[in-house]
């Protein structure tokens, strides 16, 4: 009988924790799971009397979820032993005469459990909770005749599978007749060897080019190595023997678009027939459709393979040879994570992604943006990575295959290197995936860059500055004040917002700085029920009078609305140690262009089609400015947070990039950034003293905005870069249209001049870089005693953050580490106090004591023996 699965240990957790009511008169009698909108419900009364459905719904529990959603509320009444059927409204199907029905909101799909619900309690349910996905995708279940009894859990044994818009039963009790079962033998059969199947190469050599499946069917036989019930819908065999060449994989995945039945275990031996398909790049033998299938002997699972990538092999190529088979993570694999455990938007599943040897760095980290180096890299990206996955989604907050996963002793690192994980190797979403198959502990990772309780440079030079985008600190959760957008980015609820305070503070007093410049903090003034004020009180109880901090604020004349530095919801701040520094001045601001494009303001042209531009107006956060005195010596330090990759400026448009990556893989509104990098570097041309750039910059090492404030110079390079068109600056024109940039401001990157290229703060979709940056002068870059990036958030799993919102059940931490998504960058300076040179002291006749001594000599002596000298 096809689509029978067993009982589940989850389906009876969930079912326990389910208030119960047993023995119901109405229950689920028939599921129809059809083409386009044809679904329907089968009710039926096994009672002796009418019941009335009022109070009586139908739920469904969509994609592995325990929680239900309400579908269709039941009205009017069922007769005793019959049936109504409810029917989506658009459902193709012709029921028989006189058949009591209603059409409802039915929106399940194939993966989604069905329930029956009275008064809010469960009373019969289709399907195990959660449900795997694709369950029962195309498929009509017939409840058995002899087993027409209301069960708030799933059991298979109960339900007859029939084919796709099978809708002859609806309206009527008749038994259906289960499928005959299957008489498949390969008995005689000519046996194909897996190894044949996958051959050497990026395809099947079974399947001609220009097809996606093989002329004939192929009889295998092999091993269960593993079953997946969820993610693939099948199972995985070995060739018991194998061919003992690298090069041809002795693995391959068999497709039954279901789960597979219970006799089909890792280590039973299965014989199979059907097609060799490349689906979408993965090689395997489908069988869903008449499911040839021959179950032998039960033994051991296939031992795992030692998994290794050969001199001058990519990662994809040795993956590549391995397709379909078991194989295990050791120290000579060499893989290391580079994104952690987190959610992965192609297959909408949380995983983990390796890569070999060491983890992915942004191409425009360290290369030009469009030059060949850059593309190379990016390219080497792309064939470079493995996501680790669990056959069903995990909870939230869970790590499936690491069940210690915790904040404190069980946490997961971008770098770290991970052994005695075991796998089997499957192709999906374009990627190469490791099935899990076993569990691993802390001690299987390999911390090649641990945790560190402070940054390398917290007591170095005479001060330190440093720039911390600390995710969105708001305070609305304990009544602050508004902001100009009254929308509140951060914690929504006290307890998130004090841990994240908590966290930041941690942070803030590890790192010893005596300036800190702040990004995406409420922007909701600077008055008693402030963020920043807020921060400060929480931050100054930890410590000395000394050490404590005061923050920076602006005059009146330069506040938005006489309250905010602009108008966004978030904005930069700094704080500043009295004790250490003072100040020099007021802090002034300096705004960044807007972006107003009306409709039909620019065109594009494709395939000879002419599109208008939709309207445009995109702002960016102003910058903070203030100099301090230190020791007689003036510093200058400005705080930035320039506009996000994420949301399209009109260039990106023009370039039909508004929905993807742009080319040159600097994200989107990379000229408009660059329009606010050129104002910022005409600003500062003449400023005195020492002057230091910190801040989000949302642009990587060599990216346009870095290059125009430091020493991009077009006479050198081919690559051209240009302002954003359409902008505006103080509410007057600033570009019509954009303008070349012909040389940079000459500020110094101290990071990569201190460390190289490939510095880091920031991790995106398994990329590393610095977004977070310090530049400086050529006399401030002089000063420079150490700068360190602490990675205390980029490289840590954003589940230890502050929100509890896909996390679960997770304990959270009041450990500085994901504090943030972004890490602090720390600069040690030196700024010595004046040596003072003593003054001679002119020779003076001695006068005589009564004794014929020297009373004058005798006590400048004793000064010069003490060291005490007239001071000039």
């Amino acid at each position: 009988m096809k689509g029978l699965t067993k009982l589940t240990a989850v389906s009876l957790a969930v079912a326990a924790a389910l208030p119960m009511m047993a023995n119901a008169d109405v229950l689920i009698s028939e599921y129809v799971e059809g083409s386009s909108n044809n679904k329907a419900i089968e009710l039926y009364n096994n009672g002796d009397t009418v019941v009335d459905l009022a109070g009586y719904k139908l739920v469904r529990y969509k994609d592995g979820d325990t929680a239900a959603l309400d579908m269709v509320d039941l009205t009017d009444s069922i007769a005793a032993k019959s049936v109504k059927v409810i029917l989506h409204p658009s459902a193709a199907i012709t029921l028989p005469a006189g058949t009591d029905s209603m059409t409802g909101n039915l929106y399940f799909n194939g993966g989604d459990a069905v329930g029956l619900l009275k008064d809010d309690v469960l009373v019969d349910v289709i399907g195990d909770i959660p449900t795997p996905s694709g369950w029962g995708l195309d498929t009509t279940f017939q409840r058995n005749l002899e087993d027409l009894t209301a069960s708030t859990t799933y059991d298979a044994a109960q339900w007859v599978t029939l084919e796709k818009d099978t809708f002859s039963g609806l309206g009527t009790l008749d038994a259906a007749e289960a499928p005959e079962p299957s008489t498949f033998t390969c008995n005689g059969a000519t046996l194909t060897n897996i190894y044949d199947i996958q051959g050497a190469g990026d395809s099947s050599p079974l399947v001609a080019s220009g097809s996606f499946e093989s002329a004939n069917e192929v009889t295998v036989k092999g091993i269960v190595s593993a079953r997946s019930d969820s993610l693939y819908k099948g199972f995985f065999i070995q060739d018991a023997q194998g061919d003992g060449s690298p090069y041809t994989s002795d693995g391959i995945f068999v497709y039954l678009n279901e789960a597979a039945p219970d006799t089909i275990q890792p280590g039973t031996e299965v014989c199979v027939q059907g097609k060799v398909k490349e689906y979408y790049g993965s090689t395997q033998i489908d069988i869903k459709d008449e499911q040839k299938f021959e179950v032998g002997v039960v033994g051991d699972a296939p031992a795992a393979v030692e998994f290794y990538v050969a001199d001058g092999e990519t990662l994809a190529q040795a993956l590549e040879r391995v397709e379909g088979m078991k194989v295990k993570l050791d120290a000579g694999s060499d893989m290391k994570v580079t994104r952690t455990f987190s959610f992965d938007y192609s297959s909408y599943r949380n995983n983990m992604v390796l890569s070999h040897k060491a983890p992915l760095m942004k191409p425009t980290q360290v290369f030009e943006p469009n030059s060949a180096e850059a593309v190379a890299l990016n390219d080497a990206n792309m064939v470079n990575q493995l996501f680790v996955e669990s056959d069903y989604k995990a909870n939230d907050g869970e790590v499936p295959y690491f069940p210690d996963f915790n904040a404190e002793t069980g946490y997961i690192r971008v770098g770290d290197q991970l052994t005695n994980l075991e796998g089997v190797i499957g192709y999906s979403y374009s990627s190469y995936r490791l099935l899990a198959t076993n569990t691993i502990s802390a001690g299987d990772f390999i911390r090649v860059d641990d945790r560190t309780n402070a940054p390398t440079v917290a007591n170095m030079g005479d001060i330190r500055v440093a720039s911390f985008n600390v995710l969105n600190f708001f305070n609305d959760a304990v009544g602050g004040d508004a902001n100009p957008s009254n929308s509140n980015r951060g914690a929504l609820a006290e307890d998130e917002m004090v841990l994240q305070r908590t966290k930041i503070v941690n942070a803030l007093v590890a790192m010893n700085a005596d300036v800190v410049g702040l990004m995406e903090i409420a922007n909701n003034g600077f008055g008693e029920l402030s963020a920043i004020q807020n921060l400060v009180d929480a931050l100054n109880a930890e410590l000395t009078d000394e050490q404590a901090y005061r923050f920076v604020e602006i005059e009146d004349v330069d506040k938005y609305d006489g309250k905010y530095i602009g108008s966004d919801a978030i904005t930069v701040g700094m704080l500043y140690r009295p004790a250490s520094i003072s100040l020099d001045g007021a802090a002034q601001v300096i705004a960044t262009p807007e972006q107003h494009a009306a409709e039909g303001a620019q065109t594009r042209e494709q395939n000879g089609v002419v599109e208008s531009s939709p309207s445009y107006d995109k702002y960016q956060r102003h910058s903070l400015v203030q100099s301090f005195s230190i020791n007689d010596e003036k510093l200058t330090i400005v705080v930035n947070h320039l506009k996000s990759k994420g949301s399209g400026c009109i260039e990106d448009w023009a370039e039909f990039n508004e929905n993807s990556e742009p080319a040159d893989l600097q994200g989107k509104c990379n000229a408009f950034r660059v329009s606010a990098a050129k104002v910022l570097g005409e600003s500062l041309n003449d400023v005195d003293g020492d002057v230091l750039v910190i801040g989000d910059l949302n642009a990587y090492g060599k990216e346009d905005p870095v290059a125009v404030l430091t020493d991009y110079d077009a006479s050198t390079t081919d690559h051209v870069i240009r302002t954003a068109s359409w902008t505006t600056l103080d509410g007057k024109v600033y570009e019509r249209s954009g303008s070349v940039i012909e040389k940079g401001y000459g500020l110094i990157n101290l990071n990569t001049q201190m460390h190289g290229a490939d510095t880091y703060s920031y991790s995106y979709n398994g990329e590393l870089g610095n977004l977070d940056h310090a530049l400086g002068n050529a006399s401030l870059a002089a000063k420079v005693v150490g700068i360190d990036d602490w990675h205390i958030n980029s490289v840590e799993s954003n589940l230890f953050e502050y929100g509890s919102k896909y996390t679960g059940d997770l304990v959270k931490s009041e450990n500085a580490f994901s504090a943030s998504d972004h890490d602090p960058v720390i600069i040690a300076l030196s700024y010595p106090a004046p040596v003072v040179t003593p003054e001679p002291v002119d020779p003076v006749e001695p006068e005589k004591s009564s004794d014929g001594g020297s009373l004058g000599y005798l006590a400048l002596m004793l000064l010069g023996a003490l060291g005490l000298r007239r001071r000039s």
